[in-house]
C-alpha cells in the first residue's frame, strides 16, 4: 500500500529526529528475518535505549543527506532496518551483533559513527570490543598487579623462613 505525503512527511520528521539524537547509527539487512525475530530484536535495542527503524532507503537518503551523512541507497541490494543508539556508540553495534548469531538472516551492512560510515568488517570489530566497565576491569587489575606480586613475595619469603625454622627445629 503506498503512502501517503503527509505519512511519509511524519516519517522523515522522526528519521530525522532520531538521526539528530543518535551518537550512532548500525545499518542491518533484515531481509528474511520473521516479524517475531524482529519484535525479539527490538526488544533487546529498548533494553539499552536503542531503536529499530525501517523505512524505504529514498525516505532514509533524503534525511542522511540534510545531516550530510554518505549514503547511496544502490549500494543495499537487501531490505535496510536502521538501529539509532541514542545513549551508547558500542550497545547497539554488540546487541546487533549478538542477535545476528542467533538469526541468520540478520546481517550488520554497516554504520555511522561521528557522522563518518563505516563498512560492515568496521562496526563488526567495533561490535567485539570489550564493554567500558570490562577495560576499567582490566586497568584496576594491571594497576594492582604489581602490589599483589610484591604481598606475594613477601608472604613467599616469610614462609621459606618458617620452613627453615621448623626444618633446624626438627
Amino acid at each position: 500500500m503506498a503512502l501517503t505525503k503527509a505519512q511519509k512527511q511524519n516519517i522523515l520528521e522522526d528519521l530525522r529526529d532520531k538521526t539528530a539524537k543518535a551518537k550512532a547509527i548500525v545499518l542491518v539487512g533484515i531481509s528474511g528475518l520473521k516479524v517475531k525475530e524482529i519484535s525479539e530484536l527490538r526488544k533487546r535495542l529498548k533494553l539499552i535505549d536503542a531503536n529499530l527503524k525501517v523505512v524505504k532507503k529514498t525516505l532514509a537518503n533524503l534525511v542522511f543527506k540534510e545531516n550530510k551523512l554518505d549514503f547511496k541507497e544502490e549500494d543495499f541490494k537487501t531490505e535496510v532496518g536502521f538501529v539509532f543508539g541514542f545513549k551508547d556508540e558500542v550497545l547497539p553495534a554488540r546487541t546487533v551483533y549478538q542477535s545476528s548469531k542467533e538469526y541468520e538472516n540478520l546481517k550488520i551492512l554497516g554504520g555511522y559513527l561521528e557522522n563518518k560510515f563505516k563498512m560492515a568488517e568496521e562496526m563488526i570489530a567495533f561490535a567485539q570490543l570489550p564493554t567500558k566497565k570490562e577495560l576499567l576491569a582490566k586497568l584496576v587489575g594491571s594497576i594492582n598487579a604489581p602490589v599483589s606480586n610484591f604481598v606475594y613475595s613477601l608472604k613467599y619469603n616469610l614462609k621459606g623462613l618458617m620452613y627453615l625454622l621448623t626444618i633446624i627445629k626438627k
